[in-house]
């Protein structure tokens, strides 16, 4: 099989770019090593920037985001014992963020993907990149037995932290930054209805979220000990934290009950530079792991995309390879802005184990100075929609 852009990874990420490039008349292949159905279930957050809300209806994508996702001026933020906090992305930046999950944002692009013909060949085992330093590279992958081979002009990179393609970059060429926290998020969904705002809440014992999938779709999380399992925590368990780190007001109006989903999300904050070596373009996961606080990591993907995919139209349509060279240090500026503000909230939010009287003092004084400053409040706004994607 030929093509010019063979994508690793049949996520959001990997999908739109191949949405996109097809778009733009570029001939491409995704591989995904799961079953579609497999990647469909995926459980995630679905909190969209302005920008990436905008790229998905620039190409067609955001019809059902906009029937049945619901637009938010901001996310709210509880504390104990002191008064709650709003991040109004609206007021201050003029914009809207977009809650829509994530496996309705992947079922878009798979239905879009089939209806336009697209490539996309699930299942591929073993995949393996080749000659990534040429302008010839090629893939190799099995799918029911069978071993294949994709040459092609470029490779794209989406398949997340632990697939192929960043470890295929020489250890040489790979600089790779990298913060473990001592704690995860134990996540359930349950089928209740959510609450109206997207809340934090900081509490002594640890942080909670309350998130939403759809009206009669709840996320819920607490911070647990990263030694913790899923096992550890029955359902009981888990309300009774919850409601216990949420004022009391708040926590009478969750409902609770079984939960259909639970498990635990380690948090890590984790960049590889550059995010291109020669014919290969990391993207997303591949390149960059953000902690859930601020809900970055899709957002993340889908600007590494926009500034993918234009590099590429410029590369095959104008023979211009200004964007493919700029591409890893334009995308990096965005992913540690992002990492930056992901860091600083969950450093906010989250109760360290080995903090101090002093640590302590200063997270509350830079609570405080959200409160009080207007200009901290702008600030804050600004970061957390997302900064505009670079012409």
């Amino acid at each position: 099989m030929k093509t010019r852009v063979c994508i690793i990874g049949g996520g959001p990420s990997g999908l739109l770019l191949s949405h996109v490039l097809d778009a733009n008349g570029i001939d491409n292949v995704v591989l995904e090593r799961q079953s579609k159905d497999h990647v469909l279930g995926r459980i995630r957050a679905g909190v969209l920037e302005a920008g990436a809300a905008q790229l998905l209806r620039d190409y067609g994508l955001g019809e059902r985001m906009d029937r049945e996702g619901k637009a938010k001026d901001g996310t709210r933020i509880l504390w104990q014992d002191r008064p709650d906090f709003f991040i109004d992305v609206k007021k201050w930046t003029g914009q809207q963020m977009m809650a829509y999950g994530q496996t309705y944002i992947t079922e878009d692009l798979y239905a879009a993907r089939e209806r336009d013909g697209g490539a996309v060949v699930c299942d591929a085992k073993d995949v393996a990149l080749h000659d990534i330093e040429t302008k010839s590279p090629h893939v190799t992958y099995r799918k029911d037995g069978q071993g294949h081979r994709v040459d092609c002009r470029f490779i794209a990179g989406c398949d997340g932290f632990h697939g192929p393609s960043r470890p295929t970059i020489p250890a040489a060429h790979r600089q790779e930054y990298e913060r473990i926290y001592p704690f995860g998020w134990l996540g359930i969904m349950v089928e209740k209805p959510p609450l109206d705002d997207f809340i934090y809440a900081y509490h002594e014992d640890g942080m909670a979220v309350a998130a939403q999938r759809n009206p009669m779709l709840s996320r819920y999380y607490i911070q647990v000990p990263q030694s913790d399992t899923p096992g550890d925590w029955s359902d009981d368990r888990f309300w009774e934290a919850l409601l216990h780190r949420f004022p009391v007001d708040v926590a009478r109006t969750i409902q609770t009950g079984p939960s259909i989903e639970k498990s635990i999300a380690p948090l890590r904050s984790f960049v590889s530079e550059p995010m291109r070596h020669g014919s290969l373009f990391l993207a997303g996961d591949a390149g960059h792991i953000v902690p859930p606080t601020g809900a970055k990591g899709l957002n993340l993907a889908f600007s590494d995309v926009y500034y993918l995919q234009r590099a590429l139209v410029a590369h095959f349509k104008d023979a211009n390879d200004d964007l493919i060279d700029d591409y890893s240090g334009t995308a990096l500026m965005r992913v540690w802005a992002a990492e930056n503000i992901s860091w600083r909230l969950t450093k906010l939010l989250h109760v360290f184990p080995d903090e101090d009287p002093f640590d302590h003092k200063i997270r509350e004084n830079d609570y405080d100075l959200l409160l009080a400053s207007e200009a901290a409040q702008h600030a804050l706004a600004y970061e957390y929609i997302g900064l505009p994607y670079a012409a």
